[in-house]
């Protein structure tokens, strides 16, 4: 029988594993770092070889593994292989090349991976709630691997960060936020659950893949989807009151209604609303910073009006009245730009959010407009003195040579964030960024780009990702014990994030902290966190002291326990 170690203070607790059994349970299973003792205890002998390595030694092996590998994709699946069959050693690998693997494991390898989810589909891992089991989602999700889950990533497919609707293929993309819910945020990896709601697919594609594994139907729309959503809001907390529900990569027309309806009813917030707002402010704080300006003083002009980009207006623009703006001044600050245009108030198709980013037309009657009438964003740059420039429109090279220039010749340090992603999915290159600004343009990317070199120096991009938040939102909400998530939250931790701007220090130097000190800039911004939910009434009143001991201790360290 293996005693497992507590988790989160909780007593050991005796199962009745041996042999195969051992073995195959992911999070338990040591592979050749079983000692003589546990092997002749579990009845081991045989099933491996003689030799007994330490966990470093076995990281060797998997790393020598990992890099006979001829491309991302193959990596990315020998990655899962290896968590699904040794937990520890996965996460131990990864913290130990961390800037190397995370693009794999998740951002921008994880687009492909769910392209190719049916294709590439090894071992269960997560839930799959479907719609026609719809009247079943209590009993879903009692099947879960682990009675006890602290984080649910969920999502419906339906907007996989640039590459649009995977239906079930969608799956990928929880399971790559888990993984760096546990290797940044210290979250233990069997008290996480990644969930896909199967509405169905309107990827002609998927649905036409012999192999496809999802629901081979069109997705569910109007009134039985958000039904259907409801149904699986009201299971999660019947059957797990106080999981932390995390949205993923919904689309605009449902996210937002999502997240208005839930946020009071269980701990809940949307990461492509809140949680790229939050990276996104951090990195235009570190930005401000290094111009030696105010955020409050800046023009900012935005591509992409949809959930993630209004959230990130919505950030910003909360900052900006914390240094003393009144809500008018702030909104008069942002020129948003969608695929019509311009908004501003004689457009009649906005919504509610984002009609207030809507421009008074009397002030943009004279600007030069494009050919069918719209106000595009050469216009926008031509009239006003941007400082700040930010893409959340997954248009590939929107932000063109002209428009980058034209911005340059007005200011001296332009702030210039192409957010969205996978890599071609990006208004711009780093590189053309830099280039054409002439050394002078503080860039953030969606995706991994490399150090630019210019003008006999290496300039290193920082990557707008918001691995940077979540993790750390996941560690201060557990920790903390908070009830709910508050907008004072996020801006307590993308505020914390921007404190560790290493540009603060070096104005050459990156915007965010490298992703090897990601893990202690963690546990600060869960500190921060916690605080911030206290001052909201939201967690129950602990010292600092107290709930800096409890973010530490709750941050799982792959390493392996002794069963003997």
């Amino acid at each position: 029988m293996v005693t497992v170690p507590p988790i989160r203070g909780k007593s050991r607790t005796h199962i009745p594993l041996l042999g195969m059994d051992l073995l195959n349970r992911q999070v338990l299973n040591k592979g050749t770092a079983f000692t003589g003792g546990e092997r002749s205890e579990f009845g081991l002998h045989g099933l491996l070889p003689p030799q007994v390595e330490k966990l470093d030694e076995q990281v060797v092996r998997a790393y020598e593994a990992y890099e006979r590998k001829t491309d991302d994709l193959e990596r990315h699946i020998y990655l899962r292989a290896l968590q699904d069959t040794n937990e520890v050693l996965f996460y131990r690998l990864l913290l130990d090349h961390i800037e190397e693997m995370t693009p794999v494991i998740y951002t921008p390898t994880v687009a492909l991976a769910c392209e190719q989810f049916s294709h590439i589909y090894r071992r269960p891992r997560g839930l799959f709630i479907s719609y026609p089991l719809r009247d079943s989602i209590p009993q879903l999700l009692r099947n879960r691997p682990n009675r006890e889950v602290d984080v649910i990533v969920v999502t419906d497919g339906e907007r996989i960060l640039g590459i649009g609707d995977q239906g079930a293929g969608g799956l990928g993309i929880p399971i790559g936020k888990l993984s760096l819910y546990t290797l940044i945020g210290g979250i233990h990896p069997e008290r996480t659950l990644p969930i896909v709601l199967d509405v169905g697919t309107n990827n002609s594609e998927r649905l036409n893949d012999p192999e496809y594994l999802g629901w081979r139907h069109k997705r569910i729309t109007g009134e039985a989807y958000f039904d259907f959503v409801d149904l699986f809001v009201q299971a999660v907390k019947q059957e797990m009151p106080g999981t932390c529900l995390q949205w993923e990569d919904f689309a605009t027309a449902h996210a937002r209604p999502i997240l208005n309806r839930y946020r009071d009813q269980l701990i809940t917030f949307n990461d492509d609303i809140q949680g790229t707002s939050a990276v996104a402010l951090g990195a235009v704080l570190g930005a401000v910073n290094v111009t030696g300006k105010k955020l409050k003083e800046q023009q900012i002009v935005m591509l992409g009006a949809g959930s993630a980009g209004i959230g990130v207006a919505d950030g910003l623009r909360a900052a900006m009245k914390g240094e003393g703006l009144s809500e008018e001044e702030a909104r008069g600050r942002f020129w948003v730009v969608d695929k019509d245009g311009l908004l501003h108030t004689g457009r009649k198709d906005l919504t509610a959010e984002q009609s207030a980013y809507a421009q008074p037309e009397s002030r943009v009657s004279g600007w030069p407009r494009t050919s069918d009438g719209h106000i595009g964003l050469a216009d926008v740059i031509g009239a006003i003195k941007a400082t700040v420039l930010i893409g959340l429109s997954t248009v590939g090279g929107a932000f063109t040579e002209g428009i980058v220039r034209e911005m340059a010749g007005k200011v001296e340090r332009p702030i210039i964030f192409p957010l969205s992603n996978p890599t071609s999915r990006s208004e711009a290159t780093a590189e053309d960024l830099i280039r054409w600004t002439d050394g002078r343009a503080l860039v953030a990317s969606g995706s991994p780009f490399a150090p630019v070199s210019y003008g006999g120096r290496k300039i290193p991009i920082a990557q707008c990702n918001n691995v940077y938040i979540f993790p750390a939102m996941g560690l201060g909400l557990v920790a903390s014990g908070a009830l709910r998530v508050t907008a004072a939250m996020l801006l307590a931790a993308a505020r914390t994030l921007g404190g560790h701007s290493p540009a603060l220090k070096n104005p050459s130097a990156s915007l965010l902290p490298p992703l090897t000190e990601l893990r202690s800039v963690a546990a600060q911004i869960a500190i921060a966190v916690g605080l911030e939910a206290q001052k909201d009434g939201v967690a129950p009143r602990i010292s600092e002291d107290e709930l800096r001991q409890r973010v530490l201790q709750m941050q799982w360290t792959p390493a392996y326990p002794m069963f003997v």
